[in-house]
């Protein structure tokens, strides 16, 4: 018992690092905020329900989980965390947290752009979600500068095309992307759970299960249900990400 707590709090602590910016700090634009406009914002936000899928009928739901399980994307059984800082969780951040990924539609079409991007470099992959805003991906980092370009590149292709359905030329849709190293085992485990998570987390659905565009349902076809209960179990998430994934 005491082992798993102890687990449970280094991961705690491994949380709250600063998180690592992909993008190098002098390409970064400068942004001035009002006191106060984000979190007005936010809570807008959230009061006038604008991510769609709450709306969904039960139907609609179901049916998004059919189409994303005859994709079946292939990945890697989970690495064991054989080098510390190889693996890190990336997350990519729609601007000012627009939900530009506002359909079953869009959702569906940017994780296939995303994985197939990941494919193409071969890059093991161990989780993912894609949420209306934002994605996080665990992935095996050789190169994290040669990763950040390519990301870049597949931030610009996507934002063309989604300006292009939305007749909404120029706007800026991809705001940046972070990492953060996992430091031993446990944070990485967690971080499985924590994106598997994720969904519930920012409120869109009250189960894993009912979220179509995370590895959730790989790890369910070939781990089992008893596998993934006995690894939240082990690996609880906390308050993992409440102080950068908002």
């Amino acid at each position: 018992m005491s082992n798993q707590h102890d687990k449970a709090q280094h991961v705690r602590s491994s949380a709250f690092r600063r998180p690592e910016t992909c993008v190098p700090a002098s390409q970064q634009a400068t942004q001035v905020r009002k006191p106060g406009t984000e979190e007005s914002r936010l809570k807008a936000e959230l009061q006038t329900g604008m991510y769609k899928y709450r709306k969904w009928t039960p139907e609609q739901r179901a049916a998004a989980l059919e189409e994303r399980q005859t994709r079946r994307y292939p990945l890697h059984s989970p690495p064991h965390l054989s080098e510390p800082g190889r693996f890190r969780i990336i997350t990519g951040t729609c601007y000012e947290h627009a939900h530009f990924l506002d359909s079953p539609e869009r959702l569906a079409w940017f994780e296939t752009e995303l994985l197939n991007h990941i494919k193409e470099q071969s890059i093991p992959c161990a989780a993912w979600v894609v949420l209306s805003n934002h994605y996080h991906l665990l992935l095996k980092i050789d190169d994290i500068k040669a990763f950040t370009r390519k990301q870049g590149v597949l931030h610009g292709r996507t934002s063309f095309e989604m300006n292009r359905q939305d007749n909404t030329r120029k706007r800026k849709v991809w705001y940046r992307c972070q990492d953060r190293c996992m430091r031993s085992e446990a944070h990485y485990y967690t971080t499985i759970n924590y994106i598997h998570n994720n969904p519930v987390k920012h409120g869109h659905v009250e189960k894993w299960g009912e979220w179509a565009y995370s590895s959730f349902h790989h790890y369910l076809e070939h781990k089992g249900r008893a596998w993934l209960v006995d690894l939240w179990r082990e690996y609880p998430v906390l308050n993992y990400g409440d102080k950068w994934d908002v």
